[in-house]
This record gives structure tokens, C-alpha cells and sequence, in this order.
């Protein structure tokens, strides 16, 4: 399995790339569900070869995983195809990759180019310290405004059922709009939280020894709770359209606030090496002093 996967080269995913945007500059010409469904089988080939490709430097190089300017354009190029993969499934008839897949190659191609070389671990602990913080924050924030999408939706159905005229001064959006911002925010925030959850691991990873949190902690395991949760409402939701409909979307942005509330009381109120809530963690300062320490 690591020979093959040590065979994966830049070559294979950028190639499935710049065919796939091949094919869609032929989709101006004449249009063909067979080219469009063959397009997205090389997009669909190019990011699976390009996951293990970067799973494999994640673990070949496993003191600073992915931490190097040649990684960092090879993680922004797979962002920007799983991207152009989610939004061509909510919108399949926008020529999305027309404008997409250039960046990725573009980003595919710099990379071949950039320095190899891993930073040091304090610049490591630094960049991906700012991806974990920055993708927890929007994701927290996409399920809050999950949660009040939901609540409208509900209040509003509720409302039409009972045939009561809205309120003066209280309009809500239709309960199509609602349906469709639960249905896209259940998706958005599952990716969101799983980058901050992946870009913890590879903070821990960093941090091994002193400043490693340990797995058995109660704010690491409600994490991995949460983004499970997560990941199975929003491929529930992708693959089951009557999911997005009616109460059901509501209730599933409603369930996944409830795992929020309990991820942010593990972080807040119990004995924690990570965050705030426990006494004997090192603070972002001297888990930084560690890491310095050992570069």
C-alpha cells in the first residue's frame, strides 16, 4: 500500500484536472450529459488521488505534517476542487468548473515549484493553530446560524398551519428560503468542523510531548462527537433529498446546536488540557516555548 501510494504523483491529479477543465471548455461548444458525467469522473479520480497523496505526506512527514510551502498549495488546491465538487451538486447546470478547476491547476502547478523543505515547528504550530481556530469559529458560527434557520422554519410552519396572519413588524422568510439555507449550512458547517478537527490532530501531532492534549480528553472526544455527527447529517442530507425537505432539515440543524452545546460545555466546564477549562494545561504560550524548544 505505500508503494502505490508513494506512486501518486503531482502529475496524475493536476492531469485529471486540466482534462476535466478541458472537457468543460468543450461544453461551450456543444453540450453532452456523457461529457459532463466523464468531466466529473476525472475531477472525482484527480481529488481522490490527491487525498492520498496528502494523507500519505501527512504521515511520511509526520513531525510537521503538511506543513510546508509545497504543501499548503496542494491543501489550497484540494479545498478548491472539494469546492467546485460540492457546488456543481447544488447547481449541475452552472459551468462552475470553467472558472474553478484553473485555480486548482494553477495551485497544482505552483506547487511543483515551491520549496519542499517542512517550516519550523514553532512556524507549523502557528499556521495550522490559525487554520484550527479560524475553521472552528465559522463552523460554530454556520451551526448557530443553522439553529435559528431551523427555529424560523419551525415557527413559521407552525404559523402557515395554523392559517394565523404574520404579526406587523414580524415577517419571516418563506419557508422555502429556510428550508434551503438548513439544507446548505448542515453541508457547510460539517466541513468546517472537520477542517478544524483535522488541523487539531495535526496540531497535536506538533505538539507531541508536553504539549500534546491527551485523546482521552473529555473536549477532544465531544469534538469527534460532534463532527460525526455532522459528517452523517450532512451526506444523510446529500443523498437523501427528502431530508431537505419540510421539518426534517429543521430538526437536524436543531440536533446538531444540541452537539455544539455540549462541545462548548466540555470546553468551558470540565477539567481540560485543551482550552479553558482545565488547571494543569500549558497555555498557547508555553506550548509554543515546548515547540520552540524542540526545534
Amino acid at each position: 500500500m505505500a508503494s502505490f501510494l508513494s506512486g501518486i504523483s503531482l502529475l496524475c491529479f493536476g492531469a485529471s484536472y486540466a482534462v476535466a477543465w478541458g472537457l468543460e471548455l468543450v461544453k461551450l461548444l456543444r453540450r453532452s450529459g456523457v461529457r459532463r458525467l466523464l468531466m466529473l469522473l476525472f475531477v472525482c479520480a484527480g481529488f481522490l488521488a490527491h487525498t492520498l497523496y496528502l494523507g500519505h505526506r501527512a504521515v511520511e512527514y509526520s513531525v510537521t505534517p503538511l506543513s510546508s510551502s509545497f504543501d499548503w498549495c496542494l491543501v489550497a488546491a484540494w479545498l478548491v476542487v472539494a469546492a467546485y465538487l460540492y457546488l456543481s451538486y447544488y447547481y449541475p447546470e452552472a459551468m462552475l468548473g470553467l472558472y474553478m478547476l484553473p485555480l486548482a491547476i494553477v495551485l497544482v502547478v505552483a506547487a511543483a515549484f515551491a520549496d519542499r523543505t517542512p517550516f519550523a515547528a514553532h512556524e507549523a504550530l502557528r499556521a495550522w493553530g490559525a487554520v484550527h481556530g479560524i475553521s472552528l469559529l465559522a463552523g460554530t458560527l454556520a451551526v448557530m446560524v443553522g439553529f435559528v434557520a431551523g427555529l424560523m422554519y419551525l415557527v413559521q410552519a407552525n404559523r402557515l398551519k395554523h392559517k394565523r396572519p404574520p404579526s406587523p413588524g414580524f415577517r419571516l422568510p418563506s419557508l422555502e428560503w429556510l428550508e434551503k439555507v438548513n439544507s446548505r449550512v448542515i453541508i457547510l458547517s460539517a466541513i468546517l468542523i472537520g477542517l478544524g478537527f483535522l488541523s487539531g490532530i495535526i496540531l497535536n501531532q506538533l505538539g507531541r510531548g508536553g504539549a500534546a492534549v491527551p485523546w482521552s480528553d473529555p473536549v477532544i472526544w465531544s469534538s469527534a462527537l460532534m463532527f460525526a455527527w455532522l459528517a452523517t447529517a450532512a451526506i444523510f442530507n446529500m443523498f437523501y433529498q427528502p431530508s431537505r425537505r419540510g421539518r426534517k432539515v429543521a430538526y437536524l440543524t436543531l440536533v446538531s446546536f444540541g452537539f455544539l452545546v455540549l462541545s462548548l460545555a466540555m470546553f468551558l466546564l470540565v477539567d481540560s488540557q485543551h482550552g479553558a477549562g482545565g488547571g494543569s494545561k500549558p497555555s498557547p504560550e508555553q506550548a509554543l516555548l515546548h515547540v520552540e524548544g524542540r526545534s
